[in-house]
Parts: structure tokens; sequence; C-alpha cells
């Protein structure tokens, strides 16, 4: 069964959050051509120092870096490499979660780097915006499958795919509790949503068939036909007021992205 918060677990839940998003934030900043992604992903280690938080990818089923950065074609569990530089026209995703006195919060973000492509360009925003219409059906009664049913119907009418093989989570003193939250599915079918679950949502969305493959790291996936992602994730509570999204960003907000 989903765990219920109570209203001190969430201010709890709402202070990991405000420092995932502040992480990423100063790592969006960093993603220019010519860095690599293991310097990004050192700075995120090193900011978790400095904030006393515990990233909770890092050794999470053997994952060798604090954060998943995932380039162009690969969807979801890239690991970071001094080796690997972002480069003019790449669409940079990363997927960064902390710890903080026992509570998590995970979110992530796929940004544009240099001079990117308009359909690029509107991978990314649909992808965001299915997000945004998925976090409105985060209201008590409302049931799982409104959440993937609504990702999916939005994504699919721009032609792009969405991943079957990685969903949302529940989240809490785990990285993945109950429940699933799918990217896709059916109106009215799911876990019902009540007031004190907080879900992860992260709609995975492909701009050409949503099937992925593993390399042979064993972590990162890809898409099948080569075809470019792109992936957005908030952590949310589900209230009586509606929903309360506890990784917000900054820099998002101020419309520099």
């Amino acid at each position: 069964m989903p765990s219920l918060k109570t209203a001190a677990d969430i201010i709890k839940m709402e202070r990991a959050g405000a420092v995932v998003a502040q992480i990423l934030d100063g790592m969006q900043v960093m993603l220019v051509p010519g860095v690599s992604t293991g310097e990004v992903d050192a700075y995120a280690e090193a900011k978790c120092k400095e904030f006393g938080v515990r990233p909770v990818f890092k050794g999470y089923h053997g994952f060798p870096a604090c954060v998943c950065i995932s380039i162009n074609e690969e969807v979801v569990h890239g690991i970071p490499s001094f080796k690997r530089l972002v480069r003019d026209g790449d669409i940079v995703s990363l997927d960064f979660g902390v710890s903080l006195d026992g509570w998590v919060g995970d979110s992530a973000r796929t940004i544009p780097v240099g001079s990117v492509s308009a359909s690029d360009l509107e991978l990314i925003a649909v992808t965001k915006k299915s997000l945004e219409l998925a976090i409105e059906q985060c209201v008590p009664g409302k049931r799982t499958g409104d959440i993937g049913a609504t990702v999916q119907k939005y994504v699919e009418s721009f032609g792009f795919g969405v991943v079957r093989e990685f969903v949302g989570h529940g989240i809490g003193k785990a990285l993945h509790e109950e429940p699933a939250v799918p990217n896709f599915g059916t109106v009215g079918r799911g876990h019902v949503l009540r007031a004190g679950m907080v879900i992860a949502i992260e709609p995975m969305v492909t701009k050409g068939h949503y099937a992925v493959r593993v390399l042979e790291d064993e972590w990162t996936a890809v898409t099948i036909d080569g075809s470019r992602a792109a992936h957005w994730e908030h952590t949310v509570v589900i209230t009586e007021r509606g929903p309360q999204v506890l990784t917000l960003s900054k820099v998002l907000r101020e419309g520099r992205e």
C-alpha cells in the first residue's frame, strides 16, 4: 500500500526537494559546449557535501555516480564521465535526487545546449508540458491511470513516443516506493490518489519509437532507433487543496531555460 505522509513529513520532503532543485539549477548553468559530464557530476557531489545531504543515486543498485546524465538518444541512467564532453546542439537530461534527514527528493529536466534544432526544442517543451498536465491530475480521488493517460494523449498528439520500460513512483524515506506511476495508461485505472501520498512523475519521451535498450555498461538506456529523448520529473504531494510540487526550480521559474 502507498504510504501517507504527515504534514511534518512533507515539510522535511520539501526541504529535500528544495536542495535537489538548487543543485540542479547549478548543474544546468554548467551545461555549455566543452564541459564534461564528469565535471557536472563532481559539482553535484561537492554541493551535496556542502548542504549535508546524501546523493541517493550513488551506489543505488551499484550506480557509480551522483547524477544520471543522458545525452541525445540516451533516455535515462547515463553514467557521467570526464571523457564525455557536451557538444553544441546536444540535449542533456539531468536526473538527480538527495536524502535529507532521511527523506528523499527526486527531479529531472532536459536542457538544450547551444544551437539546438527546432524539433529538439519541441520535444523538450512537449515533455515538460506533459509533466505539467500530469501534475494537474494529482488530486484526491483521481488514479494513477489518469496521470498516465494524460501524458500519453498529449505526447502522442505530437507524434512522439512514451517510454514504457521506466515509470514514475512513490517516494518518501526510500527513493522508490509504491505506487508505480506509468506515463501511459487508461483513465479510471490504477491506484487511487489520496491526500498525503507523495509521487515522482517522470515522463520520458522519444522522437521516434518508444522502445529502449540498455547498453553494455548495464545502465544507460537508449532509444532502439537512435531518436532523441527528453525526460522531466517532479516530486509531487497530493493534498486536499491540489498538487504541491516539492522540486520547483528557481532558474526555470525565472524563465532562464
